[in-house]
């Protein structure tokens, strides 16, 4: 394919670099600065595409208004659209030179109010549409992306804001929808490569996609980093950068453990598992699009450049043992045990589980009793309502006659997971760490482990979920 005028000599999109900005790097007109300076660096040297998120804390406000239009609560609505208007306003005049403005203002309203109109009929209703929400909780990156094209022009870049729902193409599981790769890559052939080709820098919203039938969805929260790993996967990219306001993969949580440190690089199946289960450095189901072609991942901080970051590869060399430790403390764990022994308990769990992934509930340890075939399972408390309605609903009949006895909730619970690939045939090493743990009087209440030996899932009481994460992190001498 031969390079049209002004596509820069790129014939081909070679050495294509992806960039993902989260919402503290979009977070003011001051990060969208740094932001610019990142891209105009990149853009000088190869292609570079963008996908950025809301700016921080704008998609809790866009869900808190449309809360307040669900409960008729006109005042709250007409002062969070106003809190909306006004934020992005400000950011435009401060961003963007006087005579680009007023072009991105107009664009800056009409955007507004389209989510306005969505809030309306939400208020009219008296629901939430799954499918309006989605519409609707996207509009903090088309914001986004508004702004940071309209810099990125300003600074003498040609760049183009593009909403993902005319790229991404996803199944139709509104606010958790799973990409399809082939649809995705032929509109990003149609839609991105011809702007990259003439040189044009596409800023893409992250999280958002759209089904088959063009109805929007979302890929479920933190999806930013999700887009632009498709997006970096359908275009062959030769990198993808995750920048965020942290210097990298950390062995341990700062806040827990001050001797944590960065990692210099992880496997693809570490860093899956980090996020997982807790890590918020990446969105869980980031890495799997790259699989195939072993893109490598950089995780960069935009707060501090210097900072060199993790890199996320296939294969790394990394020493025997645990490569760190990670924590949640929103979950809750859940127990289910038939009272009557004549009952299938392997039925009961096949059951549970469907009965989960119908409720669009992740399962973050599974543990089970062989002789009394009672099982548990840990989910994120924010998925515990609607996880234990399905339950309810899937065994009605069983929970009425008595065959299984009531569902046992604990909320008071954490979980930290050690992860490394190094681990695997490491003897002693989970002997050490139930030490360390009991050492500080924390209470194991289930202990997980797959086959793989990549992680060890372990549920403490929430209260002694910071001194675990301590123990654990001392005793493998992970900051060392």
């Amino acid at each position: 394919m031969e390079s049209s005028p002004g596509s820069k000599g790129y014939s081909r999109l070679q050495q294509l670099l992806v960039m993902k900005f989260g919402g503290t790097s979009m977070g003011s007109a001051e990060r969208m600065r740094t932001a610019g300076l990142i891209c105009a660096e990149q853009h000088k040297q190869r292609p570079v595409t963008i996908v950025v998120s809301a700016m921080s804390k704008v998609t809790d406000l866009l869900l808190d208004t449309l809360r307040k239009a669900e409960a008729g609560d006109s005042t709250a609505l007409d002062t969070n659209l106003a809190q909306l208007e006004q934020r992005h306003v400000i950011t435009c005049c401060e961003l963007l030179p006087t005579d680009r403005q007023p072009a991105v203002l107009s664009e800056l309203h009409s955007i507004i109010g389209d989510f306005r109109r969505i809030a309306q009929g939400v208020q009219m209703l008296g629901e939430r549409p799954p499918r309006s929400v989605d519409e609707a909780v996207a509009v903090g990156e088309r914001l986004s992306a508004l702004l940071m094209a309209a810099h990125l022009e300003a600074c003498g870049i040609p760049a183009k804001a593009v909403n993902a729902a005319q790229v991404v193409v996803t199944d139709a599981v509104f606010g958790n929808a799973t990409p399809l790769m082939d649809p995705t890559r032929e509109k990003a052939a149609s839609v991105l490569e011809p702007l990259l080709e003439k040189g044009i820098l596409p800023v893409v919203t992250g999280f958002n996609g759209a089904a088959m039938d063009g109805r929007p969805t979302t890929l479920g929260r933190g999806g930013s980093d999700f887009s632009a790993s498709i997006l970096a996967a359908v275009l062959d990219a030769t990198d993808l950068w995750i920048w965020t306001d942290v210097d990298g993969i950390m062995t341990a949580d700062p806040r827990l453990v001050p001797t944590a440190v960065v990692l210099p690089e992880v496997t693809y199946s570490e860093a899956a598992e980090l996020a997982y289960n807790g890590a918020k450095v990446l969105h869980p189901r980031t890495l799997a699009p790259l699989v195939e072609k072993g893109i490598p991942v950089w995780s960069k901080n935009s707060f501090n450049l210097a900072a060199p970051g993790t890199r996320i590869a296939p294969k790394v060399d990394a020493p025997q043992g645990p490569r760190a430790v990670t924590s949640m403390g929103n979950v809750a764990l859940v127990s289910i045990a038939p009272a009557d022994p004549e009952l299938n308990a392997v039925q009961v769990m096949s059951r549970s589980l469907a009965a989960l992934a119908a409720s669009n509930a992740e399962v973050l340890a599974l543990t089970s009793s062989s002789y009394r075939q009672s099982f548990c399972f840990l989910i994120r408390r924010d998925e515990l309502a609607r996880a234990t309605d399905a339950l309810e609903t899937t065994f009605a009949l069983e929970l009425a006659h008595g065959y299984l006895k009531p569902f046992e909730v604990d909320e008071n619970v954490g979980l930290l997971a050690i992860v490394g690939e190094g681990m695997r045939g490491t003897t002693g090493m989970a002997g050490r760490i139930f030490t360390a743990i009991s050492q500080e009087s924390v209470n194991i209440i289930a202990i997980a482990q797959g086959s793989s030996e990549l992680t060890i899932a372990i549920v403490v009481r929430r209260d002694g979920l910071e001194k675990a994460v301590r123990a654990v992190h001392e005793v493998c001498q992970l900051g060392r």
